[in-house]
């Protein structure tokens, strides 16, 4: 797991908690940035998972070229 994964995964937590606590305050506003927040973690998850798919290929390929 990398940075991206791992933050992103937070922001996407942190998010869904501001959201429902929008609603429990009835505050639209608060609602509106948890929903922004966790797009932006989703985001940020699914570039890191992006990362690691290039990262596992990369080795994936230099050890196939070493013949191992």
């Amino acid at each position: 797991m990398n940075k991206d994964q791992v933050k992103g995964t937070v922001k996407n937590l942190t998010g869904h908690v501001q959201e429902e606590a929008g609603k429990l305050v009835g505050s639209a506003h608060q609602q509106v940035k948890g929903v922004i927040k966790q797009s932006e973690g989703k985001a940020q998850k699914n570039l890191g998972d992006a990362k690691e798919v290039v990262k596992d290929t990369r080795d994936a390929a230099t050890t196939a070229s070493r013949g191992h």
